[in-house]
């Protein structure tokens, strides 16, 4: 449906309110961004080539930075891209382009880590069962599902977005195109755009934070039963690592999609923003990395290896 509005590109305000840090920021973003691809790049190789973690989790884990690549390559390119320059602008297609990626993406890591907390319940409740259930072909029907529910929730509010009037207001105090300070643009009624943005973007956040609530409450709930303290120790560990990802994941997006606190302060949405669009895909590898002992014995093997043939070589 073609777009009726008289707007056909927006400024991109960024940090241009800091200009004394614009330098650093380049190489802040530079350096988050590249430092992003190679570990998550690399998390995803280890996976594909340790022949020991050809396991459900570490095949949903391997999705997980699939798509913390893609979610970061929305946004932070065009940011380092954007920073040199006076006039920050990206065109409305372009936008809108932006804002559907930057949030389809976003509901599928929702969906994606409520179904690896399925997976971690799973693991600890019914072990003996885990593999039988928890087959390749499930495997891939999970992922595909997490793709195909992120994609339906996302199209329909940002196809409504892209349809409302923008008359003459075209600066985004954003470092992206976000839904929220897009709707405070519009020169139609936006009430029932934000609400429809909030009750999607609830229904993602709220069902997933119950799914991995649920499962959460059972796995606890059998750990305790454990008689031996190792046991307890070796089942929570299991669980360590994909909670820690979800805290750092779901705290920012509730308090900007779900919160009205956030609702009421675009710059406070903008510094959370940055915590979940840069620094948690960043994060996430090597907390996966740090935690997991599999990841952790490969990398050992790999140096150790590495290391045995540098000196070989010297001798």
């Amino acid at each position: 449906m073609a777009n009726q509005t008289n707007v056909k590109e927006f400024i991109i305000l960024g940090f241009s309110s800091i200009p004394e840090y614009q330098k650093f920021l380049y190489v802040f973003f530079l350096i988050i961004y590249i430092t992003t691809l190679t570990v998550n790049i690399s998390l995803i190789i280890i996976i594909r080539y340790g022949k020991q973690l050809h396991k459900p989790m570490y095949f949903l884990l391997g999705n997980l930075s699939i798509l913390e690549l893609c979610y970061i390559s929305v946004t932070v390119p065009k940011i380092i891209i954007d920073i040199p320059r006076k006039r920050k602008s990206i065109s409305f297609s372009g936008c809108m382009t932006q804002l559907f990626f930057f949030t389809f993406l976003g509901a599928t890591e929702t969906i994606l880590l409520a179904v690896m907390s399925i997976d971690r319940f799973l693991a600890v409740c019914y072990p003996l069962r885990y593999t039988s259930i928890m087959s390749h072909k499930v495997c891939l029907m999970l992922a595909a599902l997490s793709w195909i529910f992120g994609f339906l929730t996302t199209s329909f509010p940002i196809i409504k977005i892209s349809q409302l009037h923008f008359c003459s207001a075209n600066v985004i105090n954003h470092f992206f195109c976000e839904s929220a300070p897009l709707l405070k643009l519009s020169c139609s009624d936006p009430y029932f755009m934000e609400l429809n943005v909030i009750i999607c973007a609830s229904c993602v956040l709220l069902s997933s934070t119950l799914v991995i609530l649920t499962s959460y409450i059972y796995i606890v709930s059998t750990i305790l039963k454990i008689k031996s303290s190792h046991g307890r120790k070796k089942a929570f560990s299991t669980c360590a690592s994909h909670f820690t990802v979800v805290i750092l994941f779901f705290g920012p997006g509730i308090l900007i999609y779900v919160s009205p606190l956030a609702h009421q302060s675009v710059t406070m949405n903008k510094w959370i923003s940055l915590l979940y669009t840069e620094v948690t895909p960043l994060l996430n590898p090597f907390v996966y990395s740090l935690r997991n002992e599999d990841v952790r014995l490969i990398l050992k093997k790999y140096f150790n290896s590495n290391f045995a043939c540098s000196q070989r070589m010297k001798v």
